[in-house]
């Protein structure tokens, strides 16, 4: 199984440093979010998910736009980020698209004020585990039940009460029991067909020739605005978002 390799090690530190706040906080084929919230939390908009009881999702991991034949789903990984997050938001409503954001329990309890950001301004919310262990298919049962479900309360508690409609695997380190898991609370195991490798900083014109040469593999596009310096991706993201207007592609959520 395929994993990312460059510019993991911070998570290494965060979760060193953050074990005790999480614990505290929350109680106890790989390539291949959100309204009904809870009293106070941000005005539901039309891309939101139930905030009461989840129903039950497909247990395959998805990579289809509801956008169509011609529709692209821009994710986004691992922030939210205080440095970058807000640079991606305002190119993502500079060119009207809306995106998934994968955002980990960590991150997520260190800046609801973003993920609220987030859903307020219509994009989705996918859960991306607690740490961001890449090991994670390694692991016991027990251990992907905690990442998965802790990592929920945390998104849960930083948006003001909105669910994550997605499931993606650190790394695609997905299992059976991991996709069955998430489906069972109403979120979609997500996989990609474009790895743009920002998180390796080739540089801005890497990352979009790489969108341009694979965005025929398929619809869902991972980028990430976390986990270091990430102004390669901001730039990237503004010249590949209106081309691939131009190109007659139109932008949607991944299907449920």
């Amino acid at each position: 199984m395929a994993r990312h390799g460059g510019g993991r090690g911070w998570y290494g530190k965060l979760v060193g440093a953050a074990l005790g706040v999480t614990v505290l906080a929350v109680g106890a084929s790989v390539w291949t979010a959100q309204a009904g919230p809870v009293s106070g939390s941000p005005k539901a908009t039309a891309s939101a998910a139930p905030g009461g009881d989840a129903k039950p999702v497909d247990v395959s991991i998805v990579h289809a736009s509801d956008a169509g034949a011609r529709g692209v789903n821009i994710t986004i990984d691992d922030g939210p980020d205080p440095a970058w997050t807000p640079e991606v938001l305002d190119i993502l409503r500079e060119y009207g698209v809306k995106a998934t954001f994968c955002v980990t329990g960590i991150q997520a309890q260190a800046h609801p004020d973003l993920v609220k950001e987030v859903v307020a301004a219509g994009h989705r919310l996918c859960n991306h585990t607690v740490s961001h262990d890449t090991t994670m298919d390694k692991k016991s049962e027990a251990y992907q039940s905690k990442e998965i479900l802790d990592a929920e309360r945390m998104i849960i508690k930083a948006s003001g009460g909105v669910r994550s409609m997605y499931y993606r695997a650190p790394g695609g380190a997905f299992t059976p029991y991991s996709r069955e898991l998430a489906a069972s609370k109403g979120m979609r195991p997500l996989g990609w067909n474009v790895d743009t490798k920002d998180f390796e900083q080739p540089g801005a014109d890497a990352i979009v020739a790489t969108v341009q040469r694979e965005i025929s593999n398929g619809p869902t596009v991972l980028f990430h605005d976390a986990g270091g310096d990430r102004a390669q991706t901001v730039e990237a993201l503004r010249r590949v978002l209106p081309w691939l207007k131009e190109q007659g592609y139109t932008f949607g959520f991944p299907v449920r």
